[in-house]
């Protein structure tokens, strides 16, 4: 009977050996295959073509930029305060 559980036990981790053996050598010839691209660079690649983009489109307005923030700026403003005037109740008025 120990023979037995002997020789399962030996197979058992005589297998687990050649799993990992395969394993480590299917990762060995995926490391050798081209390197996945860095998301970093990608991401870099992206930014870059949306500032170029930035660009262009900024470019071609004549408007100060200045004045259209302060024109922005202002019409939030406008649509806060309507918006709390809204939602006051006519006894707070």
């Amino acid at each position: 009977m120990r023979k037995l559980i002997k020789i399962a036990l030996i197979a058992l981790g005589i297998r687990a050996l050649l799993r990992w053996w395969k394993r480590r050598r299917g990762e060995a010839e995926l490391g050798t295959a081209a390197p996945p691209p860095d998301p970093a660079d990608q991401l870099r690649q992206k930014l870059a073509e949306s500032r170029s983009d930035d660009t262009v489109e900024l470019e071609q307005t004549d408007e100060p930029i200045e004045a259209s923030v302060a024109d922005r700026r202002a019409e939030v403003h406008e649509q806060g305060r309507a918006a709390l005037d809204e939602m006051k109740t006519p006894d707070e008025a």
